[in-house]
């Protein structure tokens, strides 16, 4: 899947799904246990999008200080306006810009973090486990580090991509070396169980493909407006006739990956779970 370093973001695009969506994230908190501190805990959400699921951690822990962090202007506006102020149990909830790989700044305050979280936006940072250490170390004795990341890179929604982007009369705009990369940075979740462990962490990993019943007509292009076809979709701005031709092309293509049925359109959607507590001592 080609990848730009700084995609634009479309909060409304990534919103029209979004019960699919934070589903994963919903699954991932049912395993977290809840942080080990002596007061009000205090949260990150590294990449929190447009603060959706963001907002389910103060659901969860109504007293904690919950901050999430993005890169995405877009998108950490709709979290300010939607989301942002205290919480029902007298907690907070903020956003703050932050890219991931310069993650956690010096705080003043020097406080650890109860739960560090991120749901679907390790992805986009090329090696991201070798800061995994770092963002240990910004745990709270007995705080968890947990996340979730797409496994389908390999998928025909994304191979597909790869292919077309590669293809003339794309590949001296979106091919490789012309500003777009393809990832291979998600690891198996033997390596993610292997890299936490070896941390300290008591660690439990595991996979889940949801089978997806996508509604409207070319569903699953739908779907990748709102992620995997960002990157296009940037690289392109300003070129209609670009747009509309590429994405006719690609619109193709999924429509015989993915054939709609009389209920919708089936989209298997691979993710891999990650929650590593670290010791207590």
């Amino acid at each position: 899947m080609p990848v730009l370093t700084t995609p634009t973001w479309d909060p409304t695009q990534y919103l029209k799904h979004a019960d699919h969506r934070s589903r994963p994230f919903r699954d991932l908190l049912a395993r977290v246990e809840d942080p080990a501190t002596g007061g009000p805990p205090r949260i990150a959400d590294l990449g929190c999008g447009p603060g959706n699921v963001t907002a389910l951690l103060a659901e969860r822990w109504p007293a904690a200080r919950i901050t999430g962090f993005d890169n995405s202007p877009e998108m950490l506006a709709r979290a300010t306006r939607e989301y942002a102020g205290p919480t029902p149990g007298g907690g907070t909830l903020t956003f703050r810009t932050a890219d991931a790989k310069d993650w956690p700044p010096a705080a003043s305050d020097g406080e650890p973090y109860g739960l560090i979280v991120s749901n679907a936006a390790l992805q986009w940072i090329p090696d991201h486990a070798a800061f995994f250490p770092r963002w240990i170390e910004a745990l709270a004795p007995g705080g968890t580090f947990a996340f979730q990341v797409p496994g389908n890179f390999t998928a025909p929604s994304h191979t597909l991509l790869a292919e077309l982007c590669a293809s003339p009369p794309w590949r001296g705009r979106l091919g490789p070396g012309q500003g777009l990369r393809f990832p291979g940075g998600v690891l198996t979740p033997a390596d993610y169980f292997t890299r936490l462990t070896d941390l300290g962490c008591a660690t439990d990993v595991w996979e889940t493909t949801y089978l997806q019943l996508l509604p409207g007509e070319d569903a699953v292009l739908d779907w990748v407006k709102g992620t995997a076809l960002r990157p296009v979709l940037t690289a392109l701005k300003g070129d209609e006739d670009a747009v509309r031709a590429f994405t006719a092309q690609y619109r193709a293509l999924l429509r015989t990956a993915y054939p709609a049925g009389p209920h919708g359109t089936a989209y298997p959607f691979r993710r891999i779970f990650a929650v590593a507590r670290k010791p207590a001592a």
